[in-house]
């Protein structure tokens, strides 16, 4: 799948202003369901500011995560985050598209992608399981169906093929549809707003 040049346009307008507290407390509760271990290679996709990246080193991760978006100013913003945080050397950052991961096959420990995966597309799981070596991880997050409204640009870019869910068990479902096992969702409240967070296994 190749993402259109629109989603990196609408997200390179977004980077100055992307609420970073918001998606740092997402990335925050999505950690705490997953639980990485020391030493996972670990990739997060379509990475934004990088919230997951740069929780995931401030967590002490010993191998540079990879952290892939398209949006040459999300990457941009993410790099000065951290470097003003001391963790420069803690992510590897990449501008390229998320789908396929820029990594080799059966790599990884662990995929993480926060607040992205309604704009990748089903085939991102197909690639995550790619990616993951047997009994790896998978961890995202889905908005609640109740509470999705899309609007300007970004209504146009969100994928028609990921089922927004209304229900924890439908997150999971979606997981097992695409192949994956051992998956575990659970509803969060960030400020007003609702998420679904997910982890999965690869068989």
């Amino acid at each position: 799948m190749t993402i259109p040049p629109q989603m990196a346009d609408a997200f390179d307008e977004l980077a100055g202003g992307y609420d970073n507290d918001h998606h740092d407390e997402i990335a925050r509760l999505l950690l705490d369901l997953v639980r990485p271990a020391a030493g996972d290679r670990i990739a997060d996709v379509a990475c934004g500011n990088g919230a997951v990246a740069l929780a995931l080193a401030r967590a002490g991760a010993t191998v540079p995560v990879v952290a892939v978006d398209i949006s040459p100013g999300m990457i941009a913003v993410g790099r000065e985050r951290a470097e003003a945080a001391g963790l420069a050397a803690a992510i590897d950052w990449r501008v390229g598209q998320a789908v396929p991961l820029p990594v080799p096959d059966a790599s990884l420990d662990l995929v993480l992608c926060s607040s992205s995966l309604h704009f990748l597309g089903s085939t991102a799981l197909a690639d995550w399981r790619r990616a993951l070596r047997p009994g790896g991880r998978a961890g995202f997050t889905l908005p609640v169906a109740g509470q999705f409204r899309p609007s300007g640009a970004f209504a146009a870019l969100v994928a028609s093929d990921v089922p927004v869910p209304g229900t924890a068990g439908e997150a999971s479902e979606f997981a097992r549809t695409a192949g994956f096992v051992q998956a575990e969702s659970r509803l969060a409240h960030v400020g007003s707003r609702a998420v679904i967070l997910t982890v999965a296994t690869n068989p």
